[in-house]
């Protein structure tokens, strides 16, 4: 049995990074449960804040005006460090110096898709995107970065160099994003599983794991 999971998130997310964790977390339950149980992973771009400068925005003063202020900034990041903590993510939120544009990160993503790259690299350079960006506040908007990263992960650091310079790809993200969005997504991390259950939200890995067997169950029947 192959189940589908599409997730949908945004790299300058914690709750994303802590949802990428439980999620593998989710998978481990149900493999345990259902023997031979595979699966298919789909991530889905998003927006936290679609006008972002391309170039990025000081990430503590963001911080501070979304949240009304430093001292209640800081209660929120440590809220969220606490739960990564509990997720097996640790951030280093005093690292970040930039709140990236991430629509080149999710080029990266869409290219890597889209040209057939294994399941387990995928799933590496989307790991090491938010590690680059939650732990050791690397600017991953910037296309030197991204190649860097991409190399790491297997990739031809040149190869992706030359796409995230020109344009290729962008109207798709961009587009996929509107759908998201056109579907009554206004959160994220946000995981529909089979095409038809969905789940919005951070939530526990108990709790994705009851979804991806009611899903399973649904399938089968």
């Amino acid at each position: 049995m192959t189940i589908s999971i599409d997730i949908v998130s945004d790299f300058v997310c914690p709750w994303c990074f802590i949802g990428k964790h439980r999620l593998a977390e989710a998978v481990a339950l149900v493999q345990a449960r259902q023997t031979g149980a595979r699966f298919q992973f789909n991530w889905l771009p998003y927006f936290l804040n679609p006008h972002t400068p391309e170039r990025g925005e000081p990430y503590r003063a963001f911080l501070e005006t979304k949240f009304g202020g430093a001292s209640e900034a800081a209660k929120i990041q440590i809220e969220v460090a606490e739960a990564g903590r509990a997720a097996g993510v640790e951030f280093g939120f005093e690292r970040i110096a930039l709140r990236p544009n991430t629509l080149r990160a999710h080029r990266l993503i869409y290219r890597a898709q889209s040209i057939g790259h294994r399941p387990q690299e995928i799933a590496a350079l989307v790991e090491r995107l938010f590690v680059g960006h939650f732990q050791r506040g690397e600017n991953i908007g910037e296309i030197a970065t991204l190649a860097d990263i991409a190399a790491e992960c297997g990739d031809r650091r040149g190869d992706v160099a030359d796409y995230l310079a020109g344009g290729e790809g962008a109207q798709q993200v961009k587009s996929l994003a509107d759908k998201v969005r056109g579907l009554g997504v206004n959160g994220v991390p946000f995981f529909i599983v089979q095409r038809r259950l969905a789940v919005s939200g951070a939530q526990t890995g108990e709790i994705l794991a009851a979804a991806i067997m009611q899903a399973a169950g649904e399938l089968c029947g």
